[in-house]
């Protein structure tokens, strides 16, 4: 009786733990999921009574979405293709989303709720031109007309099913059309254009049937230049070639007439060069100069009159109808850590409608534009609201001298992403504060417990998950032991840095990089790479990771390059550095100072080399490993492949002891007539191989060749370097190289026949995936080259492999010409890829696999055995036993193996993958226009409990089960001694 209490209450007890992992589970998942639509380039609002406010957004990413008014959340949005770049939107008859696209050929309606397309057209013509849509036909339901200006041809198309009601052909090599208008109320349309750059033109068309009512034009003895600016129905201004001098046009009843007014004038002091801002409002309009920006009035024939100058960064809204008759616009100043919104009548510029002073975080930058709405109050009066565009491309709605909400929209354009390690938890914490207090702390296991003895009440079921958010492992703000906790640092095009916690996402801190801001000395700065600059592990309660973000003054290779370091934990840019010379190529080198901090070597566009930090310590460290370092360059446009060592110290004019001079080691130089450079790879910098020995079936020893140096290329026929199916499969073909960098030998070279780009490969140890499609099979395929070292081919002594002598006979160069044979294959793959990672972890047991973005943005997971180049139709059965899968022609896409599950990251651009410290785990990270983050186990979470497994209840289970077993031995005891007794 005794034997079976102990075995209830072992199987009870042991019993309650998977219950209570099922539940955690459930209350804490490890994924998460951000979306966004980027950098907001133009905006409408739609406010109707019936139905939920909303505003319609398109950006440089190319999406259109509408965003709930209250909270900025996303109702939905489109992602249209990366050549379907959106000209303009607007919304028509109150329920249709109207876009015009792809340079004006494809206007579409979209139904305002749900999203859905109701209608495309095609709209092609004789020639390219500036798409223009005519926007404010919109709101006339009597026509139900849109007047849209693309490809030479100006069309009228129904809102109702997208028809072309009649087109007009402007067929004129030289016009340049830049302004359609029709003047409210009236029955015909003006198409004002230039014609040679000299020569002003108008164009009066019947807007019920297409027919040309006049023509006129008059010819200007300079050249125009950039825009017109629409200040009336009939008045237009412009500026002439040198930027001096303002022409203003009127074509009153079809006849022209224009005024010249010198810029000079208008602003007494050197002007510099002037631009046009067009806010489209009726009589006014403004220039912009370098040191001012200016508000012109037009009065009477054409005559001007300043109204307002400003210095301060000025944006200006388009102009809003607030009443019939009525126009509005807003004007958005900076004045320190504040910004002033102020609202004007178009017709009185003297008094404001609304005037603001909102407190605006620095890190946000300066305001790049402004859209406004205006909403009748309580009192009857007129009350506006605000979206603004910030420098780091967030988004903002203002409103009331507030911020309403906001959106980092930045993070839609991540270009580069690294990884930084949480501070150390501070010993001599006890867990009281750590869990806040004791108190807490007893009251939360409790709850567990009887969460797990099904005894928990809707009440405490409420207060466990409430602990749980205010209390979760997963979000503190230092490490723990299995590395799961740690900060992305993510670079945007914007040039803003985002620290974001790996447990929920959230953003910890984000910096705008002044360094890299618009400046006089850098007139158009463009952020490059970020780089791991300082790794604390003997220092890491004293000194902060920091990070190396990498920029230059201008797109060309020569500009000069700019330096920032960002202390990884608060964001802070303690340190910037504006080069004298340019950034063609950043090397990372294994070798750090004192302070951890890691060297780095900056190749310039003269093949210079640049050593950084510029310490005494770091050149002396630099210098005992002088003869080691190497690197290559790739010239994509000239298919040339070069190798470089140093020389010896610059010998410029100016003495420079951290830059030295190089030598070319070696070049390979394809031949342009039948390759072109289109993809190359390397091995990530922070992959471990654990074992260079592989042992096959037959007992054999095969090994790896492992190199550092190991450089993939894939190159296709020009002719197929375009989109997929422009060139037959007998003009395209496809080479694959790997090359060492050291000594520029080809280890190995390989063609697909037919097949062409874009090509996807990721390289690691001793194999290399890659992704292409095969045009004479007409599907994509993946291939895998495995290359393994013959040099050690008779080494294979049982005995040197288990005392660890078996490389001693054989010296290892990179000049010494390896031995090297390689095995490949290649298999059908349904999907096409957008990105491709492999999976990392700190040790060797858990297997690969990798991780394939695929056209539907979503992620892959793909083991490496399908991909073995050994796999045949009937495997042996020592073969079956190694783990080698039976040869198949295509490769299984399993729907358990997306690891975002019925997620999707929009616009898929990258996967990077981080080794945890726990063996069996790496975190994964993917971005595009949305982030997704979450742990992946590639053979499962074998070596570890869950992140909440409950200690507590684990200790008193195995105290019951002592007590379970002096009891049990007591009792057996006394029944053998009354047995003796008998």
């Amino acid at each position: 009786m005794a034997i079976m209490s102990f075995i209830f209450v072992f199987f009870f007890f042991s019993s309650l733990q998977p219950i209570l992992s099922l539940y955690e589970d459930q209350v804490g998942l490890m994924d998460w999921h951000q979306q966004y639509i980027g950098k907001v380039k133009q905006a409408v609002f739609h406010t109707h009574k019936t139905g939920r406010k909303r505003v319609v957004a398109s950006t440089e990413q190319n999406i259109i979405a509408t965003l709930d008014l209250r909270r900025g959340e996303i109702f939905w949005r489109h992602v249209l293709g990366p050549n379907d770049v959106v000209d303009g939107i607007d919304i028509a008859l109150g329920k249709y989303v109207i876009t015009l696209s792809s340079g004006g050929s494809i206007l579409r309606a979209w139904n305002l709720p749900d999203g859905q397309m109701v209608w495309e057209s095609s709209l092609h013509g004789p020639k390219h031109s500036k798409p223009l849509l005519l926007t404010r036909n919109l709101i006339i339901e009597k026509d139900n007309v849109l007047i849209v200006f693309s490809n030479g041809r100006l069309n009228a198309v129904s809102c109702i099913d997208g028809e072309v009601l009649w087109k007009k052909d402007f067929e004129e090599e030289s016009l340049e059309v830049q302004q359609v208008i029709q003047p409210p109320g009236s029955g015909f349309i003006y198409v004002l254009g230039f014609a040679a750059s000299s020569q002003f033109e108008m164009y009066k068309i019947n807007a019920k049937n297409g027919e040309l009512l006049k023509h006129e034009s008059t010819a200007f003895s300079g050249r125009f230049t950039g825009e017109v600016s629409l200040v009336s129905s009939e008045t237009v201004v412009a500026l002439d070639s040198t930027g001096s001098i303002l022409l203003t046009i009127s074509f009153h009843n079809g006849k022209i007439s224009s005024q010249q007014t010198p810029v000079s004038n208008l602003l007494e002091d050197s002007p510099g060069l002037a631009v046009i801002i067009h806010p489209s409002v009726t009589g006014i309009f403004a220039i912009k100069t370098d040191a001012a920006t200016i508000f012109i009035r037009v009065i009477g024939e054409g005559k001007l009159e300043v109204v307002e100058k400003t210095n301060h960064e000025t944006v200006v809204s388009d102009a809003l109808s607030i009443s019939e008759g009525q126009q509005a616009f807003a004007l958005v100043q900076h004045a320190g850590s504040s910004i002033h919104l102020t609202v004007k009548p178009a017709h009185d510029w003297d008094s404001n409608l609304l005037k603001e002073s909102i407190k605006m975080d620095q890190q946000r930058g300066f305001v790049h534009k402004v859209f406004i709405n205006n909403y009748i109050r309580t009192d009857r009066s007129h009350g506006f609201r605000a979206l603004i565009v910030m420098e780091d491309h967030s988004l903002l709605l203002l409103q009331q001298g507030a911020i309403v909400w906001s959106r980092e929209d930045g993070l839609a354009s991540i270009i580069d992403v690294t990884t930084s390690e949480l501070p150390v938890e501070k010993a001599g914490v006890s867990v009281a504060k750590v869990e806040l207090n004791l108190f807490e702390w007893l009251k939360g296991h409790v709850l567990k417990l009887k969460g797990t003895l099904m005894l928990a009440t809707p009440e405490d079921i409420a207060a466990i998950q409430h602990m749980r958010l205010k209390s979760s492992e997963k979000s503190k703000m230092t490490r723990d032991h299995n590395g799961f906790r740690k900060l992305l640092i993510a670079l945007t095009r914007a040039g803003k840095l985002f620290g974001l916690h790996t447990g929920d996402g959230r953003i910890v801190w984000s910096h705008l990089l002044q360094s890299l801001h618009k400046s006089e000395s850098c007139r158009q700065p463009i952020v490059l790479n970020l780089y791991q600059w300082q790794v604390p592990h003997h220092h890491a309660l004293d000194e902060n990771p920091s990070v190396l973000v990498v920029g230059r003054c201008g797109p060309s290779s020569d500009a000069l390059g700019v330096l920032s370091l960002v202390d990884s934990y608060t964001g802070k840019e303690f340190s910037s550095l504006s080069l004298v010379h340019s950034v063609a190529q950043v090397i990372p080198l294994p070798y750090t100072d004192s302070t951890e901090q890691r060297l780095h070597l900056l190749i310039d566009a003269d093949k210079h080399a640049h050593l950084y930090p510029k310490t005494p310590e770091a050149i002396d460290s630099f210098q005992s490993e002088f003869s080691n370092v190497y690197w290559y360059s790739v010239d994509d446009d000239n298919g040339i492949i070069k190798g470089y060592a140093l020389k010896t110290k610059c010998s410029s004019n100016v003495a420079d002891e951290f830059c030295f001079d190089s030598r070319e080691l070696w070049s390979i130089v394809l031949p342009s007539e039948s390759e072109k450079i289109i993809t190359t790879a390397t091995r990530k910098l922070n992959e471990a191989v654990h074992t260079q020995a592989k042992l096959i079936a037959d007992q054999d020893v095969m090994y790896k060749y492992i190199s550092s140096n190991l450089l993939f290329v894939a190159t296709v026929a020009p002719k197929a370097s375009g989109e997929i199916g422009s060139v037959t499969p007998e003009e395209s073909w496809l080479v694959v190289y790997l090359i060492d960098t050291v000594t520029g030998r080809v280890l190995h070279r390989m063609t697909h026949h037919g097949s062409q780009g874009p090509v996807q490969a990721v390289l690691s140890e001793n194999w290399v995936v890659y992704h292409y499609f095969n045009l004479r099979a007409h599907r994509y395929e993946m291939s895998v080259i495995e290359i393994y070292d013959q040099s050690r081919a008779d080494n294979k002594d049982v005995w040197k492999l288990v005392v660890g002598n078996h490389n001693l006979t054989s010296p290892v160069s990179s000049y010494s010409r390896a031995e090297v044979i390689t095995k490949s294959q290649s298999y059908f793959f349904t999907h096409s890829l957008k990105a491709i990672a492999v999976t990392l972890t700190v040790k060797g047991i858990t297997s690969k696999q990798l991780l394939i973005g695929t056209i539907g943005d979503q992620v892959l997971a793909l083991d490496k055995r399908f991909l073995d180049p050994r796999r045949s139709v009937n495997p042996k059965q020592a073969e079956r036993e190694e783990g080698i899968i039976p040869l198949t022609d295509s490769l299984p896409i399993i729907p358990q193996s997306y690891i975002t599950h019925s997620l999707r990251v929009e616009g898929l651009q990258s996967i990077i993958t981080v080794a945890a410290k726990l063996e069996s785990t790496t975190l994964v990270f993917a971005h595009g226009l949305d982030l997704f983050f979450t742990h992946y186990a590639p053979s499962r979470t074998y070596d570890s409990l869950t992140e909440d497994f409950s200690y507590a209840l684990l200790l008193i289970t195995i105290v019951v089960l002592v007590a379970a077993i002096f009891v049990t031995w007591i009792l057996s005891q006394r029944k053998e001694l009354q047995d003796r007794w008998r």
